[in-house]
């Protein structure tokens, strides 16, 4: 009988130290299982975040350096509206050097050479374009007989332009055929360029909807 009671009396206590040990474990595992959720969902949430970062560092890559307009006298274009860089960039290239403030004396011999729709409706274009003071550089009454001289003026005119669409990579040294029919040379590197060794480009790689403007500070002179 005695006998009876002591194992009775230790499958009792062994069931209930198994009772005790089992909401422990149980506790244990939810614990852990909570443990890898939250991990799990860290990992989700910071995936997001990571994917992302990658997305801008991507677009900021495909920025160009060079595509971009560069030298002291971009400076002075507006901001806004129809003459700043991205208001230019919508009109061909001759109504939109009206609306530059520095280029009126050119945009007037471009109207008096009766060029201004062959400008804008030409294709794939560069314009080496003279600012008020390179014009300024000529004397007065050598700038009126010009422009008086539809036909010399055409010609003076027509050697600023390009039939191609140049980079600033091109114009480290380059020579190029213009509508003229002769021939203009250019040389620099990086922001710092010039035309026939003459004229300095000031504000470059302008864009319109046509054309790349180059923005020089001297009248190119064709030698025929």
């Amino acid at each position: 009988m005695n006998t009876r009671i002591r194992r009775t009396v230790g499958l009792l206590a062994t069931a209930t130290a198994t009772a005790a040990v089992l909401p422990l474990a149980l506790t244990a595992c939810a614990s852990g299982s909570g443990d890898s959720a939250t991990s799990a969902s860290s990992s989700k949430a910071s995936a997001p975040a990571t994917r992302d970062s990658d997305d801008m560092g991507g677009s900021g890559s495909g920025a160009s350096g060079m595509d971009r307009p560069f030298g002291a006298a971009c400076s002075a274009v507006p901001k806004s509206g129809a003459g700043s860089f991205d208001g230019m960039a919508q009109d061909p290239v001759a109504s939109a050097a009206s609306n530059n403030p520095a280029l009126s004396t050119l945009v007037a011999a471009v109207q008096k050479a009766g060029l201004v729709d062959t400008l804008n409706n030409a294709q794939g274009i560069t314009v080496f374009a003279p600012t008020d003071d390179a014009f300024a550089k000529i004397p007065k009454a050598t700038l009126d007989k010009v422009l008086a001289d539809k036909a010399e003026l055409t010609k003076i005119l027509s050697y600023h332009v390009v039939g191609q669409k140049l980079t600033p990579k091109d114009l480290e040294n380059g020579s190029f055929d213009t509508l003229e029919k002769s021939r203009v040379t250019t040389s620099g590197s990086g922001d710092s360029y010039t035309v026939n060794d003459s004229a300095r480009v000031v504000c470059g790689n302008v864009k319109t909807a046509n054309a790349n403007v180059y923005i020089i500070d001297t009248v190119l002179m064709p030698s025929s």
